[in-house]
């Protein structure tokens, strides 16, 4: 359940899910006119990485601890990595399928995963576990899925 206190997140959030829409077009009209996919993703990130060198720069503190590298999982560091996975679909696919579509499957898939996440307490998340409101949200999503991508 969402407390009062983090609602004022929600408008954020929903700003970086109308960015996360526009990226992938942007990112298609890239890779048309850089031809190769695996260049156009080289090209995306390298503009990533000075716009964060420059916001690490000036946004210095906290400086992570001895102790929180020690304790670390092996795998924390690789999330860009998977994250980079997905541009990569992006530049690939939203051309042929549509943002609609690339949207719907890749929103939906993310939720489905973000359930099971949220249930089993994977990746150190504390577990939420799946309420029937949750798997009704779940079965809607997936119906409109087939709406969006059957029209």
């Amino acid at each position: 359940m969402t407390s009062t206190s983090t609602l004022w997140l929600f408008p954020l959030i929903v700003a970086g899910g109308v960015l996360q829409a526009i990226g992938g077009p942007m990112n298609n009209a890239l890779r048309v006119s850089l031809v190769n996919p695996w260049l156009a993703t080289l090209v995306s990130f390298a503009l990533i990485v000075p716009v964060f060198l420059v916001i690490a720069a000036v946004f210095v503190r906290p400086l992570p601890t001895v102790a929180g590298l020690a304790g670390m999982p092996w795998w924390a560091p690789l999330g860009g990595i998977v994250g980079s996975l997905a541009v990569v679909a992006g530049l690939l696919f939203i051309g042929t399928v549509g943002a609609g579509t690339y949207a719907a499957l890749t929103v939906s898939a993310n939720l489905l995963m973000s359930i099971l996440i949220d249930h089993f307490g994977w990746f150190g998340i504390t577990a939420h576990s799946i309420t029937p409101q949750r798997a009704v949200g779940a079965v809607v999503l997936v119906a409109g899925v087939i709406l969006v991508t059957a029209g």
